[in-house]
Order: C-alpha cells, then structure tokens, then sequence
C-alpha cells in the first residue's frame, strides 16, 4: 500500500540528507589546501555520493516496509515481533549475493538492530506514560458550593 511508497520515500530522504552531510565533511577534508578547493570537493562529494546513499537507504526502507506490510497481512496483528522479524529479512535478502554466511550474519544483525530499536521505543512510551497520569483524579464527594452573596448575584427581581 502507499505505507511502503512513503516509507521508501523517507529512506531515501534520510540517507540523502544524511549521506550529503557525511560526503560534505569527507569532501572537504579529503581536498587539497584553500578553502575553495575544499568547497569544491565538498559540493564534487556531496553530488557523486549522496544520491547513491539515499538510493541505497531507500532499497532497504521499502524493501523493509514490504515485508513488514506482508507479516501484518499473515499473522493479522501489528506488534514488534513484525519489526524484528522484517529487519532480520531485510538483512538477508540484501546479503544473498554474499552466499549464506552472509546472509546469517547481516538477519542477525537487522534483528538485532531492530530489536533495540523497538525495546527503546517500548521503553520510552512506558516512560512517558508514567509521566502523565491517565486522568484526573476527582474526590470522592464534592464539596459544597458557597452559596453567592446576597449582594451580588440577587435574581429575585427577574422571578
């Protein structure tokens, strides 16, 4: 559905922009001496690099998000085990030319990556809860209202 299309275009957001800062501080240490000779290796780094980045981060988010679209679809529920297990996949399928070593190594490693990543996001939404409490609390009998003054508020004279 459109959740693998907006994930995938998210991904590849992200590894651009994060891929274009990483590119523009190699380009610019790796260049020769003179400030614009680093801008230029820098902006030179930056195109060559980043668009690939981004490609690459946009592979893994949408091949992620399919199959973790896919496990909701099987199992009919939604919980981290979908997560994990679609990291873990993910992991594999992008190491099969490696052989099966790699294979095993990269599941473990989406796997476990993933299952940090959801063990803090638990963590943190338990954290916050507690924070907060689910309502306010009200006693158990009110007290009385005080009745107005009779100097201000008197109605007898619209009865």
């Amino acid at each position: 559905p459109w959740r693998i299309v907006d994930d995938c275009g998210g991904a590849f957001t992200m590894g651009a922009i994060g891929g274009g800062i990483f590119q523009a501080v190699k380009g610019f240490r790796n260049s020769p001496s003179g400030m614009s000779h680093r801008f230029r290796g820098s902006v030179t780094a930056i195109k060559t690099r980043a668009p690939q980045l981004g490609g690459s981060f946009a592979v893994w988010g949408g091949l992620f998000s399919m199959i973790d679209c896919s496990l909701v679809k099987v199992r009919g529920k939604e919980d981290p085990w979908n997560s994990i297990t679609s990291g873990a996949m993910t992991g594999a399928i992008l190491a099969a030319r490696n052989g099966p070593v790699a294979m095993v190594g990269s599941a473990a490693m989406g796997g476990i990556l993933l299952a940090l990543i959801e063990g803090a996001g638990i963590l943190l939404t338990r954290f916050a809860s507690s924070q907060f409490p689910t309502g306010p609390q009200f006693a158990e009998e009110a007290a009385p209202m005080p009745s107005p003054s009779p100097s201000f508020g008197d109605l007898r004279q619209y009865q």
